[in-house]
């Protein structure tokens, strides 16, 4: 923890408001914290950090929860019961911060992003009023949360989302030698943006091997035909086991993690990869690598219901795009050498990506943020800035700016 920071836990929007005007009066700078696993490190700041995480009621009316924006999924997910909404698979992720990025998750691809079930949201503003916004009231507020709201123009108490019954879901492994991991990557490319909506399958590359993971909401034998494409290429192993959601989201959450610090850059893609940029993709992996890197290439697949709503109709701008790569390194040592791969891991594929990165794998070294978080949605989140944060009080770095001065 910084020597500098004060952590501020918050139980009601009151408490926010109140530790808002405490730091506006005295000039020092806050960031809400609900999770804690931004990438870039925004949880945290030399000043306060209001922690919404004691704010974790969860309450369910028909198909309507009403979630405390503390709330971490897999709490939230025990407490939905026979209800699900489409989100991740981490228990310790946060809803807030996901949600106001967009929100990825094995329902996507059925649901859409987490923030298109989002009915409404409480939210304590700069002036330490408390509004709440949904498409008829404060619309342009309720607007711009859904998919760049983490932080930009005020702090999230609740959050009110439209659930569906959560499905049996078969998860599924399948596994290659990485001397067939370009050969996968092709192959996935070319099926995983384009499956039914059902099916939801990423791709995992390491210096070791390729794995396709994921989960469909189908059985084990309509799951293994969607992925005739891929599993034609006679993996060493292939896994399915058909659970009920709440098993199969533990299930799927069992990745080991690397110690270390970790830093990624991601990019989407509207198109497919030549053959030769996948080639030096993989060949990357091993390039001057140490003993103490671990470093990853994570495909998602988007497609389906998140290409289903307009681009304008929420603050997320990449509905357009197939898939995204995130790049991932994880060091014990020699951070300078792990930027260094990391940075010519993201630009080999760059020429054919849109330019497009994910809120929520936010990259502080981005020359054009504005664009690339937020594409032609930037001139209106700026107006959006302008009328509910005209001073910029809450002022992360690569935030939405205040077209006034501070």
């Amino acid at each position: 923890m910084n020597p500098n920071t004060i952590v501020v836990p918050c139980r009601s929007p009151a408490e926010v408001a109140e530790t808002i005007a405490r730091a506006r009066s005295h000039r020092i700078h806050l960031v809400p914290r609900s999770g804690g696993h931004c990438f870039a490190g925004r949880s945290t700041t030399d000043g306060i950090v209001l922690d919404v995480g004691p704010m974790r009621s969860v309450s369910c009316a028909g198909d309507v929860a009403t979630v405390g924006a503390g709330t971490l999924l897999g709490d939230l997910y025990d407490a939905l019961d026979d209800r699900a909404i489409a989100a991740g698979c981490g228990p310790t992720v946060g809803i807030a911060g996901l949600t106001l990025g967009g929100g990825l998750g094995v329902l996507g691809r059925r649901h859409g992003l987490t923030c298109d079930s989002l009915l409404s949201a409480e939210v304590v503003l700069a002036d330490g009023r408390v509004v709440r916004c949904d498409e008829e009231r404060e619309s342009e507020l309720f607007w711009a949360l859904r998919g760049a709201g983490g932080g930009n123009f005020g702090v999230v108490t609740s959050l009110t989302f439209r659930t569906v019954a959560a499905p049996e879901l078969t998860v599924f492994h399948l596994r290659w030698p990485v001397h067939r991991a370009a050969e996968v990557i092709s192959a996935w490319i070319e099926a995983a943006p384009d499956a039914p909506d059902a099916l939801a399958a990423s791709l995992l590359v390491t210096p070791t091997g390729a794995l396709v993971l994921g989960a469909a909401i189908a059985t084990e034998t309509e799951t293994a035909a969607m992925l005739a494409p891929l599993s034609g290429l006679a993996p060493t192993s292939a896994v399915f086991r058909h659970l009920p959601f709440r098993e199969a989201k533990r299930y799927l959450a069992q990745r080991p993690t690397e110690p270390g610090i970790s830093l990624s850059k991601s990019e989407f893609f509207a198109e497919d990869l030549p053959q030769e940029t996948i080639t030096a993709l993989v060949a990357n992996l091993e390039q001057d690598r140490r003993e103490s890197e671990a470093r990853e290439l994570d495909f998602t697949a988007l497609g389906g219901a998140y290409a289903r709503v307009p681009r304008a109709a929420t603050a997320f701008a990449h509905r357009d795009a197939r898939f995204l790569v995130k790049h991932g390194v994880t060091t014990r040592s020699g951070l300078d050498h792990a930027r260094t791969w990391l940075t010519r891991s993201w630009e080999i594929p760059r020429p054919w990506g849109t330019g497009g990165v994910y809120p929520n794998f936010p990259d502080p070294d981005l020359r054009d943020w504005a664009r690339a978080y937020h594409g032609d949605n930037y001139e209106r989140l700026v107006a959006v800035k302008d009328a509910y944060d005209p001073s910029g009080f809450f002022r992360f770095h690569q935030s939405v700016p205040a077209t006034r001065p501070v």
